[in-house]
């Protein structure tokens, strides 16, 4: 159902059994999936393609231009994959020509009230931003991250799988996959145990994976530490994700115990 108070351009696509509330705006380059639910007020443009069943909550703005001074207007893409949860006042801009062009969202999602995903960010399936939570350019967060409310991600931060975050965080280095950071500027204070149980991860696996997390931040030489990391637990996937994490991009700072 389509109120009738809501503004379509003739152009977009908007698929069978998509509710589209009153006043709100779509724009001639949307695509919106089957089941998709939109509230009232919400503003769709740009070149955006939604995917099947998500909602949308009153006031969100989807594929606005990025808010990089360098955008000229060119044309770039933002994708939303399946089954998402767009929380009021949620902002999600397009890539830009300088970042590859594409911001892209997973499927499963949750982004509660204000959260703002910037231009660029590649988010994966099962992620949740708390309210407030905004990432900045180029951002990738990988899948089922969990940001605390106010937490701010800066611009190319990585966040890893099962990472999670505390709230009113400032995260300025990469979060491993399965830690948990916290503090006023982002510090790792272990694994994220509760997750890796969740996932129903064998304890044999979780415990290598503790081992592993104690050689590798016994102190701040990380790249020593990995060298030396005994190759029983290399042998491990678990433990692998976490090393090629690291060693993907050595231009980054690591979030490490020992962060200030």
């Amino acid at each position: 159902m389509i109120d009738k108070t809501a503004i379509i351009d003739p152009k977009a696509k908007i698929s069978n059994n998509v509710k589209i509330g009153p006043y709100s705006v779509i724009g001639p380059n949307v695509e919106i999936g089957e089941g998709t639910i939109v509230q009232s007020h919400v503003n769709i443009t740009g070149d955006t393609k939604i995917g099947l069943n998500n909602k949308i909550y009153p006031f969100a703005s989807i594929g606005n231009d990025p808010q990089d001074l360098k955008f000229k207007g060119e044309e770039t893409k933002l994708e939303i994959g399946d089954n998402n949860k767009i929380r009021e006042y949620v902002t999600i801009n397009p890539g830009t020509e300088g970042g590859g062009g594409l911001t892209k969202v997973g499927n499963n999602c949750l982004f509660m009230v204000s959260a703002h995903i910037a231009h660029d960010c590649l988010v994966g399936d099962n992620v949740i931003l708390a309210n407030n939570v905004p990432l900045g350019g180029h951002a990738h967060v990988d899948d089922n991250a969990i940001i605390g409310g106010n937490s701010a991600v800066q611009q190319f931060t990585r966040v890893g799988k099962f990472a999670m975050i505390g709230g009113m965080c400032g995260v300025v280095r990469d979060v491993i996959p399965y830690g948990i950071a916290h503090g006023n500027r982002s510090v790792l204070q272990g694994l994220n145990l509760i997750g890796l149980r969740r996932k129903e991860i064998p304890n044999k696996e979780i415990i290598k994976l503790s081992d592993a997390y104690k050689e590798i931040f016994k102190n701040e030489n990380l790249t020593e530490n990995l060298i030396n990391l005994p190759s029983e637990l290399k042998k491990n996937k678990l433990v692998m994700e976490v090393v090629n994490f690291i060693e993907k991009d050595k231009k980054r700072p690591i979030c490490t115990p020992f962060s200030k």
